[in-house]
Parts: C-alpha cells; structure tokens; sequence
C-alpha cells in the first residue's frame, strides 16, 4: 500500500496544520482519542486518510491506527502517520507525550495542493474540524496556513534564534494565519473582549478558554488582495502596537513574491534549471524562476579548431582510451545508486548527473584534493565518453589529462579542462554544465 509522497508530486503550494494542545493521561487512551477520530472521520470528507503507519503501512480502520499506536508506544510518547494513496496528498502525523513528561498532544497536517481548499465550503468543513478538537482538547497553540506565507514569515522562529524560539513557543502573537486557536495564555495577553471582537471572517469562543480567529472564507486565496487587508486589520486589532500600513504593505510584498512567474530559461539547460527551480523553498520558487530567465551560461570555452588540435602523443592510443572509458566507469559507480541513468551515457544522463551533483553540492562538501585527484578525471572522462558514443567524437589522447580532446565535427572538445572547471563550485556546475557543453557539441558537429 504506497501513499502518496509530497517529493512523487509536482511543486506546490500545501496547507499546513499544527495543534498543540494537552489531553487527560488518566482517561483510557482509547475513549481519550474518541472526540479526535470522531471529528476526523466526519469532517475530513475528500481528504480523509485511507492508510495509517505504524511499524508498517496499513489500511485505515480504528483497529488499525490502535494497533499502530500499540506498535509505537514507548514510557514516553507514541507517534503514528495518516496518509493518502490518491490526490490530495497527505501527510498527517498524531504524536503523544505521557507522564512524567508533561502530558501533550500534537497533530500535524500537510495537504497539498493548497488549491484544493479553494472551495468556501471544505474550507469551513476544515474550520469546524479544528474547532471541534480545540474545543475538547485544551490548546496551547493551533493554526492553519500555507507553506510559502509560513516560509516567508520565518514561522515559527519569526525571526528568533532556535534557542529563544524554543524557550518562548508562541509567548505573543509573531504572525497571524489563515487559521489560528489562541490559548488562554494568549487570550489574556490580549485581553478576551478585544480578541472577541477581533474584525476577521469567523471569531469564536472554544468551551476550552480558547479562541479561534479566521481571516478570511478560503485557504487557498490568502494571497488575494482583499484576504490580505482583511488579515492586516485583523492582526493590528491583536497588536495595537503594530502600524497597518507598514502590516499591509509587507503582506502585498509577499503576494508579490508568490507572484507566478512563466519559465524562460537557456533552452541548452532548461530541464537542468527547472530541476534546480523544483529545490527551491516554495516561497522563493518564483523569484528564482526570474532569476534564471535572466541568467545565460557562458559560451563554453573548452574547444579547439579541428586543425589547431593537439596532435596524439602517447605510444599506445588503445591503452589510452581504455583508460579514459575506465575513467568513466568511476563515475558510474560513485553515482548509480542515486543516478541510475548513469549507465545509459546519453545527453539525458548527463543533465541527471548535473542535478545530482549540484543536489548535494558534490564541490564545496567533499575535500579539494579528493575532487581534484578522483571526481575531475571521472567527470571528464565521462563527458568524453558521451561525446564519443553518441556524437561519434574520436579521442585524441595525450600523456596530460587536460590535453586529452575529443574530435566531433570541426571541433576538437576538452572535456577533463570543462570537468576542471566544473566542479570549483556548486554554482559553476551551472555556469559549466556537462549538458551544456554536450548541446554546443552537438549544433557544431556537422
């Protein structure tokens, strides 16, 4: 039974849960957890989890997330997995603390796409959800927002340390979500008249002493205009000492940064960037979008005319190429695991390569005389071997690695010079692209 898994799915925007909240360890766990399974399964609809992990994944039934409860239980805690095999993706996780440590309950939830809660009335159905949990179980804490205005907030630090973050929770109100459940701590901080008539879509008062505050009908619409003032004047009604305009004007700048921006890139490395792209933090995919869409690699330098190639100046040019092959070889068997295109040596293979280096920074984790003694070599070798195969490039050999050409069309190409140059840096791996280099090759070989 696979689950859907966030990293199988094109890039998008999520909503995001967290409710942290306490629960009676003296109630049998079962009758304990009742009010949180009842209003999941009544209210969750579309979205509802049809697998549960434990020590395996299993079919959603009660008896199931018992058993995986049973599974993970420990003198400490107990934390289990919710998931879905079809669209949407989720990725919820219930997590207990038990005495002696202090008592805990926390849920998390992500859901993606944030689109899917576009609709007033799942949006409502989600609200209702949430108040009905903070409404048997006491909160410290709830809210509901989405990923990229989490990640442009700096939720949940807000600009604090870790250290200070974790000392302090949420001791006042840094931010204000789509959805928020405020305890009485936060409650009276702010005094309770003035959190209840807070100007915001649905205020209302939880049996618990909390207090749950939604600025607008829709997740998904938060970055519109109107959802944005209505969550500025929202917010400085809670923080008197806040100015709505500077409020109102960092909400549009972050709207604007959310912005969909069409792709342009270099079409010899588009699907290399656009991979890249996919890495970036949601809230910075589209400014990074920009910034590529204005970005040209350099011309590649690493060529010769075919008559000013350097002429073979080894006694065996068998051996040589043998050699070069085996150099190849080496990178296959540093990166099948995570590239298994490696095998193939085709242009495609040399863009996963590219990926998979820039993916875990291969230049700047890894000491220099390693690099420069074993993954250039490597890399050039197989760039070579590409270029030979598929190009019906000819080695030239030479005793100097970095004399080493390979001969397609009119040209004569350095492929251990590009591999040199390519791993100085993670953003040279770009600028020097084995896939790059190959395209050039290959609009010049006729």
């Amino acid at each position: 039974m696979k689950a859907l898994e966030f990293h199988d799915l094109n890039p998008e925007d999520r909503l995001r849960l967290s409710f942290d909240a306490t629960f009676n360890p003296k109630t049998p766990l079962e009758r304990e957890l009742e009010p949180f399974l009842q209003v999941l399964e009544a209210c969750a609809g579309d979205w509802m989890p049809d697998v549960v992990k434990g020590k395996r994944h299993r079919k959603y039934s009660r008896a199931a997330l018992w058993k995986s409860l049973e599974e993970e239980r420990n003198e400490k805690r107990a934390s289990i997995g919710l998931y879905r095999t079809k669209w949407p993706a989720l990725d919820m996780t219930l997590r207990l603390w038990f005495p002696p440590e202090e008592t805990d309950l926390y849920i998390w939830l992500a859901l993606q796409p944030l689109s899917f809660f576009a609709e007033e009335e799942r949006c409502r159905n989600f609200v209702d959800m949430v108040a009905a949990w903070a409404s048997h179980y006491p909160v410290t804490h709830a809210k509901a927002n989405s990923l990229a205005e989490d990640q442009l907030a700096d939720s949940p630090n807000y600009g604090r340390d870790d250290e200070t973050m974790y000392r302090d929770g949420f001791d006042r109100i840094y931010e204000l979500s789509w959805l928020n459940v405020f305890g009485p701590q936060l409650v009276e901080l702010v005094g309770r008249e003035r959190m209840l008539s807070t100007p915001a879509h649905r205020v209302e008062e939880l049996p618990t002493g909390s207090i749950l505050v939604v600025t607008w009908p829709t997740a998904a619409d938060f970055a519109r205009d109107e959802a944005r003032q209505a969550q500025a004047r929202a917010f400085v009604h809670l923080r008197p000492d806040l100015d709505f305009e500077a409020v109102l004007r960092t909400l549009r700048e972050r709207s604007a940064r959310l912005a969909p921006v069409e792709p342009h890139f270099y079409p010899d490395i588009a699907p290399l960037l656009a991979r890249v792209v996919d890495r970036a933090a949601f809230s910075q995919r589209q400014q990074r979008i920009a910034e590529f869409n204005a970005w040209k690699p350099p011309e590649p330098e690493e060529w010769l005319p075919a008559d000013a190639a350097l002429p073979p100046d080894v006694s065996d040019p068998k051996a040589a190429r043998e050699h070069y092959s085996l150099l190849a070889e080496y990178l296959v068997a540093l990166l099948h695991s995570n590239v298994p295109s490696v095998f193939e040596q085709t242009p495609e293979s040399l863009t996963d390569v590219d990926y998979r280096f820039w993916y875990d920074n291969f230049p700047e984790t890894f000491e220099r005389h390693n690099i420069d003694a074993r993954a250039v070599p490597a890399v050039g070798g197989y760039l070579g071997e590409v270029l030979v195969r598929r190009l019906g490039g000819q080695w030239i050999p030479r005793k100097k690695l970095e004399e080493a050409q390979v001969r397609v069309g009119n040209r004569v190409w350095l492929p251990f010079v590009r591999a040199h140059q390519y791993m100085r840096s993670r953003q040279s791996l770009l600028d020097y692209s084995l896939t790059q280099l190959y395209r050039v090759a290959e609009r010049h070989r006729g």
